[in-house]
């Protein structure tokens, strides 16, 4: 690698172009079939800058002769080895282009690669551009703070659909697909304020907390394509129309099959559906199990470890019996009995040891404890002359058990386009989502908490979340073989710092050192080249809010 100057003349005036370029000789060929590969174009750059790069690659193999060089200070620079390789990833993945190479597409660019580096607030991904090497990886041409990275989060909101559109048309350039999945979740809210935040189901069990909600629509391979976010009180079935439209519209798909589960395609959503020419894949729940039963569609015994498909008016049912889920789920039923039993003997010993304890409060305690084990409809309380009886419907139970395991998958989809084997398959690809919302809601992402408030900064933050869930769901397929998990793997890229070989007259360079062998695995399992050196960027990234001003004084 080295600098190479190129003179040209033009109109009687001579130019001048710096490159950085590279000597290469490909394999088989001549010892003097030498082919040189331009890396960067430094004719913009600073005349310092030039200087900088062209010392620190001239001593690039003794750093001990360089830091005695007169004029020049070595210091430790900034991390580089995690912004770099999550770069790299959102590159190869299109995210980069589809984002556009403008300033706001470069901001939007930095809050993914923050979100994947470091869950926060816009403030946190300010601070972090200032420790690492964002701007000279990024290439930012003029500095911002966390009140411009806010402002891009509106940016984000008005052109989702083109950053989607764009990056459906790079990853499906040669054949659009005919399989999406499709599921909702919710994210609870700290705060009052936010624009979305309204009381329905909650997901996550939080009480007295507002929510939104969160639809994510995947390809056939877990590839997340869309995310759309709603109100918090929008139920799963009312979002589901907006994605057959998104399909059809907005990415051009025919003859497309929506995957979804039993509580997301329902009748109106079918016909939704066949008005667009589109085929579904979901789930009947228990009571319409026995409905089907009571009709004679289908029979108890069909229900068997091996899949089994009936056919009732172009419908497709196809039934499977889970033996491990039916003796996990009877187990369950069994522990939660006992559960309550002995809760009931607690209370009989304590009510006949103490005469003037209180009857009916060891009775609510009983039943009260029954509620939450959801055992109101299989056993009957009563207090009667001091004593606590737990009756248990048997018969009942026996009726519950019928279906211990059990499940039935229905589609339209004909027989000559998928078997009962391939819908089976399809549906239990459902789990690519669930697994995509756990990602990013509680382990690495952290979708909450949301630090905004506004409809469109909230629909920009979700749209980072997922576009950083891209980058992470790679990292994790290239580390398979890693004895790391991604948050490990990124932790171990980040210790990697820069080498700041600075001149006295102000300009400066950044080389990268060697990585260690850990970090130098890590990065070929991504398959991804550390330069040897970067310029040096002079834009200045600040925060408005300072932590010595928010800390109480002692």
């Amino acid at each position: 690698m080295h600098v190479h100057r190129v003179k040209s003349k033009q109109g009687g005036r001579v130019y001048e172009q710096v490159l950085l370029r590279e000597s290469y000789r490909e394999r088989g060929g001549k010892r003097s079939d030498v082919k040189k590969k331009t890396l960067l174009n430094l004719t913009k750059y600073p005349p310092e800058v030039i200087e900088a790069i062209e010392l620190a690659l001239k001593h690039r193999n003794n750093l001990a002769a360089l830091g005695s060089i007169k004029d020049v200070k070595v210091t430790q620079g900034p991390s580089v080895g995690g912004v770099f390789a999550v770069y790299q990833m959102a590159r190869r993945l299109g995210i980069e282009a589809a984002l556009g190479l403008n300033h706001e597409g470069k901001l939007a660019l930095w809050q993914v690669i923050a979100r994947v580096l470091s869950q926060g607030s816009r403030l946190s991904a300010a601070r972090l551009c200032k420790t690492t090497a964002a701007a000279e990886v990024v290439g930012f041409k003029r500095g911002f703070c966390e009140d411009q990275l806010y402002g891009n989060l509106t940016w984000l909101a008005e052109n989702q659909q083109q950053i989607e559109r764009r990056l459906f048309a790079s990853r499906h350039s040669d054949a659009k697909p005919q399989l999406f999945l499709y599921d909702v979740t919710s994210s609870y809210l700290e705060g009052e304020q936010n624009a979305l935040a309204d009381w329905g189901y909650n997901r996550d069990k939080k009480r007295g907390k507002k929510q939104i909600v969160i639809g994510l629509l995947c390809d056939g391979d877990g590839e997340p394509v869309s995310t759309q976010v709603f109100a918090g009180n929008t139920t799963d079935l009312l979002t589901f129309g907006a994605q057959v439209k998104k399909v059809a519209d907005l990415f051009g798909c025919e003859r497309v099959v929506f995957v979804g589960d039993r509580g997301m395609i329902k009748s109106a959503q079918i016909k939704d559906l066949a008005k667009a020419g589109f085929h579904y894949i979901t789930a009947i729940t228990k009571p319409q199990i026995r409905a089907l039963i009571k009709r004679g569609v289908i029979q108890l015994e069909l229900f068997d470890e091996s899949l089994c498909e009936i056919e009732d008016n172009s419908v497709r049912y196809i039934l499977r019996r889970n033996p491990k889920r039916a003796s996990e789920m009877a187990a369950s039923r069994n522990s939660k009995l006992a559960c309550l039993q002995r809760l009931a003997d607690a209370q009989n010993r304590y009510l006949a040891e103490h005469p003037r304890a209180d009857q009916h409060k060891a009775w609510l305690k009983v039943m009260e404890k029954s509620e939450r084990l959801a055992l109101g409809s299989l056993v009957r309380i009563t207090a009667v002359e001091r004593h606590i009886e737990v009756e248990v419907d048997t018969e009942y139970i026996a009726y519950l058990a019928e279906l211990d395991g059990c499940y039935a998958l229905k589609s339209d989809l004909p027989a000559h386009a998928a078997d009962r084997n391939v819908i089976h398959d399809r549906y239990k690809d459902l789990a690519m989502v669930e697994w995509a919302f756990r990602t990013s809601k509680t382990t690495h992402l952290e979708v909450r908490p949301v630090y905004v408030r506004t409809e469109a900064n909230t629909r920009g933050h979700v749209l980072v979340v997922m576009l950083a869930y891209m980058i992470v769901r790679e990292l994790k397929k290239a580390w398979r073989h890693v004895d790391l998990t991604v948050e490990e793997g990124l932790e171990d890229l980040n210790r990697l710092c820069t080498i700041q070989v600075s001149l006295k007259d102000g300009g400066a360079c950044l080389r990268l050192p060697e990585p260690a062998p850990l970090t130098e695995e890590l990065l070929k399992a991504l398959d991804v080249r550390l330069p040897e050196v970067l310029p040096k960027s002079t834009v200045k990234v600040d925060s408005k809010k300072k932590l010595t001003k928010r800390r109480k004084s002692k």
